[in-house]
């Protein structure tokens, strides 16, 4: 009896994928559970493993095709076994035209388990653990198991350092390397401060992709493949421009109380886990402006303004070479600053370990970019559709600022200091919010910013 293998729905507001890459071929021999093809679904690569030991009868959809779930992709059968001639989509009850066994919840429960950015190279398909295996291990992902079967390593004596003490990549290729696990993510030095990059995300991005081509060797005229995540990004970025009136508004922020604040709760926060970065400040300062002015929570339709209940902000994670992703904190304006500093920590790293799954980098209503990782003053995003604004972090810098203040006589006495400032700009959509409300938000940002206690 042939096995249907379907297109899954890998998040709840996911309705179609692209396939990216076939990791086994038409007549190939597969296993149970060993990862068969990536499916790619808004710049989240998610590896979807075979449901069904057997022969890979017929492949229907190409690399680089795009197809709705429930989606008939392949089937696997044993070797002169009958195939339909044309791919088929599963009825909205879940059912097809065939009677054969699709085993559709689980292959989107095993391939929600391991996921990846687009653009990190695929691994080498090999068995996955057998059952008994994983029982005594925990949930051990397919990319995992192949790492391990490449390299011959006893998964028994490897310390897993992800979520409940599972197995990553990161802590086999550690063990390999080594035979230590692999580090904790670890926080930058207090010393480096004003170097935003390491601030704000915990960590340096790779190199961009053109410094990247530079140290390939790549020569002048060579032509660059576009892959799946850069091919998203410029459509997404077109559209934006064509669809918003973007206008951008510009202030500047004295962060000494936030510095101060961040230094006093420091320690308290990574006795409980948390790394306090930056970001976590500047998310929770604007969910306090998106409470005040809430028409800057929202989304242009033909029908009108549409006000989102939630504040869904998102938090740009630059990943190098393999592009930017945004996952998104949900609901942050129920959150505590510890609770946000914990989120944003778990989605960056995860973002760049390629953990990501498609939920978490969708539904965003507001989004934050730190275009000063590279030492940018500021910028002028592009706005996050379908979303209203955009706020941009311009690098930290250590800057003469005038301070006004009063003499021993009660007469007006400015002076000099050093304070450690940034650029703010919001960039919105003038169909839905005007220059006055544009300004208004941001004043609320840098005032919650500027008065931290």
């Amino acid at each position: 009896m042939t096995t249907e293998v379907i297109m899954p729905q890998l998040g709840e507001s996911v309705v179609e994928g692209t396939v990216t890459k076939w990791l086994r071929g038409e007549a190939d021999t597969i296993e149970d559970f060993e990862p068969l093809v990536e499916i790619n679904t808004d710049k989240v690569d998610t590896e979807v493993p075979s449901p069904a030991a057997g022969t890979i009868l017929k492949l229907f959809v190409q690399e680089g095709e795009t197809v709705k779930a429930g989606t008939l992709l392949a089937v696997i059968g044993d070797p002169g076994e009958e195939v339909p001639d044309a791919p088929m989509v599963l009825h909205e009850n879940g059912g097809s035209d065939s009677p054969a066994d699709t085993r559709v919840d689980e292959v989107t429960a095993a391939a929600s388990a391991e996921t990846k950015v687009t653009g990190a190279p695929a691994d080498t398909p090999s068995p996955s653990p057998s059952k008994a295996q994983r029982e005594d291990l925990g949930f051990i992902s397919p990319v995992v198991a192949r790492i391990a079967a490449e390299h011959k390593v006893d998964l028994s004596q490897v310390t897993g350092t992800g979520s409940g003490g599972r197995i990553t990549k990161k802590d086999v290729l550690a063990f390999v390397e080594g035979g230590q696990p692999a580090a904790p993510w670890e926080e930058p030095a207090s010393g480096e401060l004003f170097r935003p990059t390491e601030e704000i995300f915990g960590k340096k991005p790779p190199a961009p992709a053109a410094t990247a081509a530079a140290d390939k060797g790549l020569q002048a005229g060579t032509v660059i493949p576009l892959d799946a995540v850069r091919t998203r990004i410029a459509e997404h970025m077109v559209r934006s421009r064509r669809t918003s009136a973007h206008v951008t508004t510009l202030m500047e922020v004295d962060l000494g109380r936030v510095i101060t604040h961040r230094k006093s709760h420091k320690d308290s926060f990574a006795r409980e886990g948390v790394n306090l970065t930056l970001t976590a400040y500047f998310v929770a300062a604007a969910v306090e402006a998106l409470k005040e002015v809430p028409i800057v929570n929202s989304s242009f339709s033909e029908e009108g303004i549409v006000l989102h209940k939630a504040a869904n902000v998102g938090v740009a994670v630059s990943l190098g070479e393999e592009g930017l992703i945004v996952p998104v904190v949900k609901n942050a304006e129920q959150l505590s600053l510890m609770a946000i500093a914990n989120s944003i920590n778990d989605l960056a790293e995860r973002a760049r370990r390629h953990k990501l799954v498609p939920d978490e980098v969708q539904g965003g209503t507001f989004t934050i970019t730190n275009h000063g990782v590279s030492g940018s003053l500021l910028a002028t995003p592009i706005i996050n559709q379908p979303q209203c604004a955009i706020l941009g972090v311009g690098v930290l810098q250590k800057r003469p600022v005038v301070i006004e203040g009063m003499s021993p006589s009660g007469e007006p006495e400015d002076s000099l200091a050093i304070r450690p400032m940034i650029y703010l700009t919001l960039t919105f959509d003038h169909r839905i919010i005007d220059g006055a409300i544009a300004d208004h938000f941001l004043g609320i940002v840098v005032q919650r910013l500027q008065s931290w206690a």
